[in-house]
């Protein structure tokens, strides 16, 4: 039998889809609950047990009470060793250490996780590079290296460590200054190193900061100019985080939140930073567009940074009607792009190839892994 250990931080990425890119800090997510928010990571450890069920009987399955994993494992049908005890109410930081060096000291084959950056920085507090890990990716920022694409990829990166005998490799624990990246500035640290099986079609790789080089501001300029001149009047344009969208409300002449989804109608920004809630509003009876630009190095287009879009709203728009923007250097980084909404079906209907655009009235067709 072999013995898997799982951590899962239910409070992880509920700030996404109400615009407030993190939940570090009992005031925020105080803000998250009153917006409406939900948890995001049961859902994505059950749907990563579930990929598990096939082994189900070869693994001896260690985790700690209630949502922090007893009750993700029993609802996949697991029959779990349940160990230590929970803060009452709200779990903190110091649950999922605690339950980390429970598990390092019981000598857990393998440490899956599931939460984001904050989550894999307060394991790694504990672990260092004692034990392998796997992140089940469910946070809003997502910067570590230690994540999978998604839940399906860890439950087969999972299998295939624990059978197949991947090779360990060092990779990055990165976390952000979560007040800092609110306010629109983005400051991310290295913080350390922690095992993950090496599998790198699983893993979803470090986010690659934007190059601030003359070229490079060129080609967004352009790729800007190719997207306003083809917008159209009453549509309502939804414009993703990041560099190169910021480049088109520069060319309209508009402030852009580097780090918000901002709503443009009639060449004018009509809602900055909105969330889920207020995208879905501003959509009723309307056409629209979803402007967003890939994660470079990782490739994502959708569920890293920019939850504001939800499987909702991606539905409610269309894929048809989604334009991605990058420039050519970014790509020759980011060759192939992912989706990880948190909807299965709606990720797999992505699959395929996509038209990318990366300069004035040029563009590239991308695959969609």
């Amino acid at each position: 039998m072999k013995k898997l250990g799982l951590i899962v931080n239910p409070i992880a990425g509920m700030g996404g889809r109400v615009g407030l890119k993190g939940t570090d800090g009992e005031g925020t997510l105080k803000k998250a609950l009153a917006l409406g928010a939900e948890p995001v990571a049961p859902k994505r450890a059950v749907e990563t047990l579930r990929e598990l069920r096939s082994v189900k009987g070869k693994i001896s399955l260690i985790t700690y009470p209630h949502e922090m994993g007893e009750d993700e494992t029993k609802e996949t049908g697991f029959v779990p060793k349940v160990i230590g005890k929970i803060t009452p109410g709200r779990t903190t930081a110091e649950d999922t250490k605690r339950a980390a060096t429970q598990m390092r000291e019981l000598e857990v084959d393998l440490l899956l996780f599931v939460g984001g950056d904050g989550t894999a920085r307060d394991i790694f507090d504990v672990v260092k590079n004692e034990l392998p890990v796997i992140g089940v990716p469910a946070g809003v920022k997502m910067h570590s290296a230690v994540f999978t694409v998604d839940p399906k990829a860890a439950a087969e990166d999972v299998m295939k460590f624990l059978w197949d005998e991947l090779p360990l490799k060092e990779a990055e624990v990165m976390d952000v200054d979560e007040e800092a990246y609110r306010a629109g500035r983005l400051s991310a640290k290295l913080y350390g190193y922690m095992l993950v099986p090496h599998e790198p079609s699983l893993l979803q790789g470090t986010k690659l900061a934007s190059l601030e080089a003359e070229a490079e501001a060129e080609q967004q300029g352009g790729i800007a100019k190719h997207v306003v001149e083809a917008m159209e009047p009453g549509t309502v344009y939804l414009l993703g985080p990041g560099t190169t969208a910021r480049a088109v409300a520069e060319a309209l002449g508009e402030e852009k939140t580097l780090l918000g989804v901002d709503i443009i109608c009639d060449k004018k920004i009509v809602a900055w930073d909105v969330n889920e809630r207020q995208i879905l509003e501003q959509l009723k009876g309307k056409k629209a567009k979803i402007i967003v630009s890939p994660i470079g190095g990782q490739g994502f287009i959708f569920g890293r940074g920019n939850q504001q879009l939800s499987p909702e709203v991606v539905r409610r728009v269309g894929k048809d009607e989604i334009w991605v923007l990058a420039t050519p250097h970014k790509l020759s980084l980011t060759p192939t792009l992912k989706v990880d909404t948190g909807d299965p079906e709606l990720d797999r209907g992505f699959r395929g190839h996509l038209r990318v655009i990366v300069g004035y009235r040029q563009s590239r067709i991308v695959k969609i892994i």
